[in-house]
């Protein structure tokens, strides 16, 4: 009696435990919110993360505003177009990712303004701004107001394995060009990852 009673008194237990276990597991599978390249975000090994671009970005513009390169420009807050950004990668990227993140910092650092108007090739990354300015030269009969500095670089992958570890470096290079085609800042970032598989948080 005593052995039916205790038994009887574990069962219930071990099953409130085991709930607790498979809702807890249930609970960490569920999506929820997390910042933006911070450090509970996945790393993986075949693909450029959104930590890695946030830290290519933030560290170009760290290094183009220290050089000193901006403050030489022959207006402040100086203009500059951004040229091609060449993906060397196994994957498609959108290399807005790395340009994008650079030019809000420079902006935000009163150095800086990029033209909307002026791309690679004449294409225009704001048609109708571009229309404006055109209509305005005709109007005014105004020179064309070239810009200042093109941004330009590569964006390039290294891979490399011992047994089922896999190693792979992205090599992310910019070049600041002035007008005459000289580069006046130049700079590039590695970022290594090495592992078997991609895991959360790092």
């Amino acid at each position: 009696m005593k052995s039916y009673t205790i038994r009887n008194a574990v069962v219930p237990v071990l099953s409130t435990a085991l709930l607790l276990a498979v809702g807890t597991g249930c609970a960490n599978e569920n999506a929820r919110y997390i910042d933006s390249g911070g450090s509970q975000s996945v790393v993986t090994l075949n693909q450029i993360d959104i930590q890695d671009w946030n830290k290519a970005g933030t560290d170009m513009v760290q290094s183009l505003l220290g050089s000193g390169t901006l403050d030489t420009a022959p207006r402040i807050p100086a203009i500059m177009a951004i040229s091609r950004i060449t993906n060397k990668t196994s994957e498609v990227v959108d290399t807005d990712l790395l340009t994008k993140n650079i030019r809000i910092a420079l902006l935000q650092s009163g150095k800086v303004r990029t033209s909307t108007t002026i791309g690679l090739g004449g294409a225009s990354e704001d048609p109708l701004a571009d229309d404006i300015k055109k209509q305005q030269r005709f109007e005014n009969r105004s020179a064309l107001d070239l810009p200042d500095f093109s941004l330009s670089g590569k964006i390039l992958e290294n891979t490399a394995r011992a047994g089922s570890t896999k190693q792979v470096t992205y090599t992310f290079q910019l070049s600041l060009t002035d007008k005459s085609g000289n580069a006046v800042w130049e700079d590039q970032r590695q970022i290594t990852k090495q592992g078997k598989r991609a895991r959360v948080g790092f």
